[in-house]
């Protein structure tokens, strides 16, 4: 759960997170549009992979490739662990 809140800390990967929860099966070319058009941050390509990297490697990325492009996927399910660890539901004392 770790590597999941280190990868939510950076206000680009939650981003990119919102990109591709919006629409998924995007290219890094389709990520790295959307973020100079719609939130105007201009980044190298090879900085917005290694965002990804780190999505990835904390399991709410995924990627495939199909033929020679790598199209990502949001994978909300590390999200679910912690929305089953918090909140703890708590009793109403009277």
């Amino acid at each position: 759960m770790t590597t999941v809140y280190r990868a939510l800390d950076d206000e680009t990967r939650r981003v990119l997170l919102d990109e591709l929860a919006a629409k998924d099966a995007q290219t890094l070319f389709e990520l790295c549009g959307a973020l100079a058009v719609r939130h105007g941050t201009s980044m190298t390509r090879q900085a917005v992979s290694q965002h990804l990297a780190v999505l990835e490697d904390a399991g709410l990325v995924r990627s495939e490739r199909r033929g020679r492009t790598k199209v990502h996927f949001f994978d909300p399910s590390p999200l679910a662990e912690i929305t089953r660890r918090w909140p703890v539901p708590r009793e109403d004392t009277p």
